[in-house]
Order: C-alpha cells, then structure tokens, then sequence
C-alpha cells in the first residue's frame, strides 16, 4: 500500500512538473524541489522519467516541454523565446536565396524572420501559408505574396487542410524555408499536428531547394507527425549552440549544415 501510494504521488507529482513546464516554458530543478516538497534527487529522476516518456528535454538545472500531439506552443510565445538566436538563423537563411524566384515560407516564428531577411531590391515571389508571413512582406514593393487559403490555425495564424495542400500542389517553387516542432536523425523532421504535417511535406515535394531553419532546442526532440527525413533537406541553418560534432552527425545524412 505504502508502494502504491508512492508511485501515485511520484505520477501525480510528475504531471504536476509536466503541467508547469507547459505553462511556463520550463522548469528549474532548485525551484520545483521547493515547490514540490522533494529532494532534487527526486525532482531529477522525475525529469529523467519524463523525458524518457517523450514529454520534456533535460538542459542544465532544469528542463523544457517537447511539442506534442497534445501540447504547442504558439506563435506569441516563441516570439519571446531564443530570439537573438532566432534573427541569425533567419538571416543566414535569407542569405542561402541564390537566384531563387520563387520561395516558399513555412509558417513559426523563425521562418517569419528568414521573410523579413529576404532580400527587397529584386522580383521575388513568396508562397505562404502564415498570415504573419504575408502581412510581414505585402507591402514589399517588389515581392509579390501569394497567400495559400485554408483553415487557419489560432495559435500559429496559419492556414492548413486540403485547401492548403491543393493549392501548394499546384505550384513548382524553386526554394522552401521550413521549420520543425523537432529534428532528429533518426525520426527526421516532426510537428505535432497532421494538418500542419501535411502542408510541410507538400511544400517539400513542390519544391527543388529545402531549407531548414531552427535553434539548437530542435535537434533531437521528436513530436507526433513525421514529415521529411533529414536527406530531403538541401541545408540545416542553425546556431553554434548546436555543437559542433553534432552538427555533423546530421550532415552525414545529406544536408550541408551552417551555424551561426
């Protein structure tokens, strides 16, 4: 009885910690062995089970939630988070446009970025399925945005469903920026919601360049719908936190890897 109760309060306790790191972003070991009452032995070996079971990622001290089939982040908090980060990766990414005229912008916050990097002095059009993406360069006098119609998703402000997906197949795009809730090589590229996954891996097929654009948090983290594999991408941009031999590790797999 005295084990049954344990592992009652060790699973309650554990979705306790999985509850405030969704609500905050992440969680500190020192701060919820206080909060909870425990050795941070314990708090430790929780996070360990936790990430075990998919639901966080351990860093130093503490932990983060990964994205899943039931929890997203949206749009107005990764605004606020890993953003110095974020403008270099987008800005190297701009930079990988070569004599694209046609370019696809995934919808999340950093591919917003690698947009409003894009260079204004030249014809381009830009094919997207985030309003933030098409607001951010409608005004650009020599991009033309084409706006992909859909159902529009309140955390990302994007469109998805069939109407995304035909409309995106009926174009050949000479380069794709697409992001990840997740990239690992062993189960590639990842995003929490089948909708999402959808319009991700059609801009992938309709176009003859992919570039992939995120911070180092990404890589490893696994989420619920698989859509690429690492060898589709042309380029992984991303920063330096990623180290070094990891980041060739992945580009064992195809992609040439830029940090930043």
């Amino acid at each position: 009885m005295t084990t049954a109760k344990a592992a009652r309060s060790a699973e309650e306790r554990q979705r306790e910690i999985v509850r405030m790191a969704r609500a905050t972003g992440a969680v500190d070991v020192t701060a919820l062995a206080t909060d909870l009452n425990v050795a941070k032995e314990t708090v430790r070996r929780d996070l360990r089970v936790l990430e075990d079971h998919g639901l966080l990622r351990r860093t130093h001290g503490g932990a983060y939630p990964v994205e899943s089939a039931g929890f997203e982040t949206t749009l107005a908090f990764r605004a606020t988070s890993h953003v110095p980060e974020k403008r270099r990766i987008g800005a190297a990414a701009a930079e990988l446009l070569g004599d694209a005229e046609t370019v696809f912008v995934d919808e999340g916050f950093t591919p917003q970025l690698v947009a409003e990097a894009l260079p204004r002095d030249r014809p381009l059009t830009v094919v997207t399925a985030s309003l933030p993406v098409a607001g951010s360069l409608a005004e650009a006098e020599n991009v033309s945005v084409l706006l992909l119609g859909g159902r529009v998703r309140s955390g990302t402000l994007a469109t998805v469903d069939h109407w995304t997906t035909k409309m995106l197949a009926g174009f050949v795009i000479d380069l794709a920026f697409i992001g990840a809730n997740g990239i690992s090589r062993e189960h590639g590229l990842t995003t929490p919601d089948p909708a999402v996954s959808e319009v991700k891996a059609q801009a992938i097929r309709s176009a003859r360049r992919t570039v992939f654009a995120g911070v180092h948090t990404k890589f490893g983290a696994v989420s619920f719908c698989r859509f690429a594999d690492v060898g589709a991408l042309e380029t992984i941009v991303t920063s330096t936190l990623l180290p070094a031999a990891e980041a060739h590790r992945y580009s064992l797999l195809g992609p040439q890897v830029i940090r930043v």
